[in-house]
């Protein structure tokens, strides 16, 4: 098996208002950071242009949009995604929309990643949906979904990989975002982990947010996180 090199695994979470920050929080980061998640803030404020400006710094984007339509709405918005060069498209776990997605994504290179459980959602927040399964049991039960009708992957706290592992193939894909450094806060996740956790349970791709951002050397924070889940990578293989 080839080395794993954490700088590859790591997504920093472009989570500003504009393009002209994500523009400088790119540049403080350094060379480090080789792929970014674009969300929902920052793509409403910047569109496709700053997949464009991502793309031309030299960074695999992720566009983390989570659709969730009628078939024909997600198919057609998937082609546009997919025409971006976007590598990671999330598409919530619905069957029906995920089979639009994967039709609309047909041959291209897009990869498309289920969204299982937001990890601000807890058990308590599943029984006001109506849903009496458990977090761990919905998310097993969606990422097999997921996989069922084409998709490369899932999104999944950092407690959950090790129950997705039991049942996907090696190549499935577990993005876990969440991430916080030992002893830093949760924010608003109810559900966290620290990168070697996450990568030990089975995790293959890290989404960071403000322990990047707001650090006071976004750099340094970076290099620390690598070096982390370098370890943890290596220990793994």
């Amino acid at each position: 098996m080839a080395k794993i090199d954490a700088r590859d695994r790591l997504i920093l979470a472009l989570d500003v208002p504009s393009a002209a920050e994500a523009a400088q929080l790119m540049s403080r980061a350094g060379e480090g950071v080789r792929f970014v998640k674009i969300g929902l803030e920052l793509y409403t404020a910047a569109g496709c242009d700053v997949v464009r400006l991502a793309r031309a710094s030299g960074k695999r984007v992720f566009l983390d949009l989570k659709f969730l339509d009628i078939e024909e709405t997600v198919r057609r918005a998937t082609v546009r995604v997919a025409e971006m060069g976007v590598e990671f498209l999330t598409v919530h776990a619905n069957r029906k929309a995920l089979r639009a997605a994967v039709e609309g994504r047909g041959e291209r290179p897009l990869k498309l990643l289920a969204v299982t459980v937001l990890t601000n959602f807890d058990a308590h927040d599943l029984r006001d949906m109506g849903v009496q399964w458990s977090v761990a049991d919905l998310v097993a039960a969606r990422a097999k979904l997921a996989a069922e009708v084409g998709c490369d992957g899932v999104i999944a706290s950092g407690e959950e990989p090790a129950v997705i592992r039991k049942t996907a193939a090696d190549q499935f894909l577990i993005v876990t975002p969440g991430i916080r450094p030992a002893g830093a806060g949760t924010d608003d996740h109810a559900r966290v982990s620290t990168p070697a956790h996450a990568i030990k349970a089975g995790a293959d791709y890290l989404v960071v947010g403000r322990p990047i951002r707001d650090a006071a050397d976004p750099q340094a924070a970076v290099e620390a996180i690598v070096t982390e889940m370098q370890a943890a990578f290596d220990a793994r293989q």
